[in-house]
């Protein structure tokens, strides 16, 4: 009886030709991969296949980095993210103070306020990747080398980034002031692409040929200033003093 191989979650159709293997005679197999086979994974299936993979980003793995057991296997061999474009752009801008009135009816110079705000601007997450930290804990560390190639990029090693400023305005006579601050923002696009590399034909098992997958995806977070003394950096971005009449 000629040996047959379970091709998980994959349409390949096989013809086995040739004697049993209980005559010594070798087992031949055509492989006819359906035309489709590519899209027989979902994005999400292929990011789990990622997840999985004996190497990622040209680091090797064991199972226990992605929380597999001794008897679990790799679902891929090689993953890697592939950069296709990096842009900056300017997030939504939001008010991060509480209103400064100078409105009493004698006023007659403009008052002096201290501004101070601290906004939190929380990490960009992919599309299909996740902010998780430490073992087993998805594949967005694996973007630190994609992003470390720009300039003051995020630190994928944290959740948040923060943005503070105290300042020293005016407001002019019969006038209430608040301050806005808008985030300077970054994206970058590109596709994970995971391979399940080809297998020899055996005597026991079929050939099966090498399959490729490609996942898109789309990072966002926002841009760090360089921290002082090794301290962490600020999220960059541009405030600015709103004036409204009394």
């Amino acid at each position: 009886m000629a040996a047959k191989r379970r091709f998980k979650n994959k349409k390949v159709r096989y013809v086995a030709i040739g004697a049993s293997i209980t005559t010594g005679a070798a087992v031949a197999a055509v492989l006819l991969p359906s035309a489709n086979a590519a899209d027989d994974k979902t994005p999400e299936q292929i990011m789990q296949m990622c997840e999985r993979a004996r190497v990622v980003n040209g680091e090797q793995r064991s199972v226990e980095d992605f929380g597999g057991s001794s008897t679990d296997g790799f679902s891929s061999d090689n993953c890697d993210f592939v950069e296709t474009k990096f842009e900056t752009f300017d997030g939504p801008t939001e008010k991060v103070t509480v209103d400064f009135p100078n409105c009493e009816p004698n006023a007659t110079e403009p008052s002096k306020v201290t501004t101070e705000f601290s906004q939190a601007i929380g990490q960009g997450e992919g599309k299909y990747t996740e902010t998780q930290q430490g073992a087993g804990g998805g594949l967005f560390g694996f973007l630190s080398g994609s992003w470390l190639k720009h300039k003051s990029t995020l630190d994928l090693t944290i959740r948040t980034a923060t943005a503070k400023e105290s300042e020293q305005r005016e407001v002019p006579v019969g006038k209430v002031m608040h301050v806005t601050f808008t985030p300077k923002m970054q994206r970058m696009t590109g596709e994970w692409r995971v391979r399940i590399d080809a297998v020899e034909q055996t005597t026991v098992l079929p050939a099966s040929p090498e399959q490729n997958f490609v996942a898109p995806d789309v990072i966002e977070g926002p841009v760090i200033q360089p921290g002082a003394a090794g301290a962490p950096g600020l999220a960059d971005g541009v405030s600015k003093a709103v004036l409204t009449d009394c």
